[in-house]
């Protein structure tokens, strides 16, 4: 019987190899471009930044994370009295779906399956037409495992960061710690 098993076990393994691995390969998100626009390897390391804040929607969380040249500009007190961010700024904003903890003894909500990633970078001679800041947002397709653009160009986001121009077009604050 276990000569069976082992036989059965070598036999699946081997099919896939047989049908010329039809297995889909897996997704190089650093590929993905927003076209004229942003790519994702431009960001590459996202996940490790540190946190700037955390906001709430009704249909999703989010946590807005910044590159070390943001988070020491935040510290300093940047965009307060007026004063920039410094050339090579950069967010992210993560995005996941709600859903009720299903460890806690308490009504808590945590982040569910992954939504989107948005990114912002401020380089002023590259985008000079949008006051040095690019965006772009990606898609998360959790069923194919991989993302793709869900906007056209590095101005997508800029109509509606110019509502906060004083504060150099970025609508997360630095919360006290």
């Amino acid at each position: 019987m276990k000569g069976r098993r082992m036989a059965m076990t070598l036999a699946t393994a081997a099919l896939p190899a047989a049908l010329g691995g039809i297995a889909p390969a897996a997704q190089d998100r650093f590929a993905v471009t927003v076209p004229d626009g942003l790519s994702l390897a431009e960001f590459r390391g996202y996940e490790t930044w540190q946190y700037v804040a955390v906001s709430a929607t009704e249909e999703g969380l989010k946590v807005i994370a910044a590159n070390p040249a943001m988070i020491e500009a935040y510290r300093a007190g940047v965009p307060g009295s007026g004063r920039p961010f410094p050339e090579g700024s950069m967010v992210a904003k993560i995005e996941w779906s709600r859903q009720a903890s299903a460890e806690s003894p308490y009504a808590v909500t945590v982040p569910g399956v992954l939504k989107s990633v948005s990114f912002i970078e401020k380089d002023t001679k590259r985008f000079p037409a949008t006051a040095g800041w690019a965006y772009a947002q990606y898609a998360y397709d959790a069923a194919a495992d991989s993302f793709r653009p869900s906007v056209t160009g590095t101005a997508c986001g800029h109509a509606c960061h110019t509502a906060v121009a004083a504060k150099d077009y970025i609508f997360t604050a630095y919360p006290m710690r």
